[in-house]
């Protein structure tokens, strides 16, 4: 089963693919590290996220996503375009979205029995977030 993680950062949904079959985890190489969102004003330019967003999963065949929740109010709130990414995100019929917060991807990194070096992925470092969201998913 393949997953994706998602962080939302301004106006970008960074993402990793990821499988865990047989006791190992896969990263595929996908084509593009993100997937933005250019003036989320305009309700054409939603649309065209989300179709491209969910044209990307299904190429990888991907079911399930995972998104890494933002705050809504405070010093780290999410901006609006960040939360109409994740609204187009969730309104994918094709697939499943479930959200996790921060915190809990904190404690599961720390109880985790498999220890992954980052830099041994073949990530780019801003994909970081991303990938510690698919991986606790993995662990619960």
């Amino acid at each position: 089963m393949k997953v994706c993680g998602v962080e939302i950062k301004g106006d970008d949904a960074v993402i990793c693919v990821m499988s865990f079959e047989n006791q190992l985890f896969d990263l595929p190489h996908v084509r593009v590290p993100k997937v933005s969102l250019d003036r989320g004003t305009d309700t054409e330019n939603i649309r065209k996220f989300q179709f491209t967003f969910a044209k990307l999963m299904a190429d990888y065949g991907v079911e399930t996503v995972v998104i890494k929740e933002r705050m809504t109010k405070g010093k780290f709130a999410g901006g609006s375009q960040g939360f109409k990414i994740e609204a187009a995100i969730q309104l994918i019929e094709a697939l499943t979205v479930e959200l996790v917060r921060p915190a809990d991807i904190k404690e599961k990194l720390k109880k985790s029995q498999v220890e992954i070096d980052f830099r041994d992925t073949g990530l780019k470092q801003f994909q970081q977030g991303a990938f510690e969201t698919v991986f606790t998913y993995f662990n619960p």
